[in-house]
């Protein structure tokens, strides 16, 4: 049954007299506290945070003298006391918790300074699980969400970052804050402690393997706001989820401006891709181009590789995302500096390459320190319409498969690894996927099309002005291996595949005219092996 609301107004403006000051990152606290300090407003606090107050000369009491009760079980339980809630939930123009007030010698609380413990910090860099355990803050969260629901009486505030707007608006109010500031800060509180938990249950999740519980909270933290979404009519901001995952939301700005929504969009799924690619087996690059890979090659060289994949389209490459999986060394780094390139992503970069890419001011470079394992578990998620569709995350792995030789003639050696090679690539192929592969290099991409006849087609196109661009005397198709990442559901595909020079499809397989394909695999010659697995990406 809902708790019935007595419609007391809130004040407008409200004088600081009384602040708890709790806090685990203590940036600007002591500012901080100098300032309410000489707003004449009396400081009450915990812990390291009253020491680190005390020992800048300033007067504070300790939390205990509110509660009457010291720090127990190592400061878990400090502030879980009626002498601290009651502080901060009594709705001062009630008379009945006035009345509560004085009878239990209850002293108001007006500015609640309080930050958690660092779980999303310690989940980030893979604290084990006892010492994540410990870093689950209770008291914080619940003095945070008490005193954001009395925010008609209580400011609260959560982030350094929000100090300063607290210290212009008691300027503004001489001492006191705005009905509308205790509002704002109340929502930006409830925020705060919904990412905090979203971050601890998917923790748990993650650790247990819980799959799709009941409830799923996702949750992060404004990284930044970015000046527009995919187009200039939408807002965007960037969220850091805490997840402990090598990547974009990880990696760190080395040159270049602020990466815009659709740079971050697409340098993630580039650095997804090539970490398909585990560097002790050598190079790789990919070039994507709108979440879609334009080419994706191995070398013996990174140079090699870089110079393998921009030769699968040159043209769809300008202004693309390359993504690499060893260190960005000088070599690669001068090959890329000749095309126009938005964004590089590396686990690391050389000085020497540092000192290439400078030269080209608006390129970016991140550095991620190390690739994300694909094999690893994790969810995605994406909005709908009222609702959130979340997934595990597609860990599929092309060499822990079953493959299932179905034709007449068996693949070769070197059919089956370009093969493996086209269906890992296919996995970060918009669906409908066609991908065309010959000696560890894509030969022609097929994206997104509404049929796989298509797919197939435009990949062929792509093959033939690429051979054209680079002066081959036939397309990479010729000979090649095909990976479609869903099953065929007519024999048409194939017979397209076929006609660009595929001898070799790796397929889910599954499909009602399975038979047939395969017949008409038989027919032309051509080896083809089922998967089991489907790669749908949408």
């Amino acid at each position: 049954m809902a708790v019935v609301s007595k419609k007391i107004p809130a004040p407008e403006s409200v004088r600081l007299k009384t602040a708890l000051l709790s806090v685990s990152d203590k940036t600007g606290i002591i500012d901080l506290a100098k300032a309410l300090d000489a707003h004449g407003v009396a400081l009450v606090s915990t812990g390291g945070t009253k020491k680190a107050i005390a020992e800048a000369g300033l007067p504070v009491r300790d939390v205990s003298e509110l509660t009457g009760f010291p720090e127990i079980m190592d400061g878990r339980v400090k502030t879980l006391h009626p002498g601290v809630h009651g502080g901060l939930l009594a709705i001062r123009d009630d008379e009945e918790h006035k009345a509560a007030m004085e009878e239990h010698k209850i002293a108001k609380i007006d500015l609640a300074v309080i930050n958690l413990y660092p779980f999303e910090e310690v989940r980030s860099t893979g604290g084990d699980y006892p010492t994540t355990v410990e870093n689950i803050d209770i008291g914080g969260p619940a003095m945070i969400r008490a005193s954001a629901k009395n925010h008609a009486y209580v400011t609260v505030i959560t982030d350094p970052s929000d100090y300063a707007p607290l210290l212009d608006e008691l300027e503004k109010g001489d001492g006191a804050t705005s009905y509308r500031f205790r509002q704002e800060m109340a929502a930006r509180a409830y925020a705060r402690t919904a990412a905090y938990d979203a971050a601890i249950s998917n923790w748990f999740a993650d650790e247990l393997g819980l799959g799709m519980m009941k409830h799923r909270a996702i949750g992060g933290v404004l990284r930044e706001e970015m000046r527009y979404g995919e187009n200039p009519h939408q807002a965007a901001g960037f969220y850091i989820t805490g997840e402990n995952r090598p990547g974009v939301a990880t990696a760190k700005l080395l040159q270049g401006k602020q990466l815009s929504y659709n740079n971050i969009n697409d340098t993630d799924a580039a650095y997804e891709l090539v970490a398909e690619f585990p560097p002790e087996k050598g190079p790789a690059c990919a070039i994507i181009k709108h979440a879609n890979p334009c080419g994706i090659a191995t070398g013996p060289s990174l140079v090699e590789a870089y110079k393998r994949a921009l030769a699968c389209d040159s043209t769809s490459a300008f202004g693309g995302i390359i993504a690499l999986n060893q260190t960005l060394d000088a070599a690669t780094a001068e090959e890329i500096v000749k095309l126009f390139t938005e964004v590089i992503i590396a686990p690391d970069v050389t000085d020497d390459a540092k000192a290439v890419i400078a030269a080209k001011k608006n390129l970016r470079l991140l550095v991620a320190g190390s690739l994300p394992d694909p094999m690893a578990p994790g969810i995605t998620a994406k909005t709908v319409s009222g609702g959130l569709l979340v997934q595990a995350r597609d860990n599929g792995n092309v060499d822990e498969l079953d493959l299932k030789v179905v034709t007449k003639r068996q693949p070769t050696d070197k059919e089956l690894e370009d093969m493996k090679f086209a269906f890992r690539v296919a996995k970060h192929v918009k669906s409908n996927a066609v991908v065309y592969a010959k000696d560890g290099q894509t030969a022609g991409i097929g994206a997104g099309q509404m049929s796989r006849v298509d797919s197939a087609r435009i990949a062929a196109i792509k093959a033939e002005e690429a051979a054209k661009a680079m002066g081959w005397p036939e397309p990479m198709t010729k000979g090649s291996a095909v990976a479609s990442e869903a099953f065929l559901p007519f024999p048409d595909a194939l017979i397209s595949m076929i006609s660009a020079g595929a001898t070799s499809l790796i397929q889910p397989g599954g499909s009602l005219n399975d038979a047939a394909v395969i017949e008409a695999a038989d027919e032309a010659g051509i080896a083809m092996v089922f998967t089991g697995m489907r790669h749908f990406r949408h």
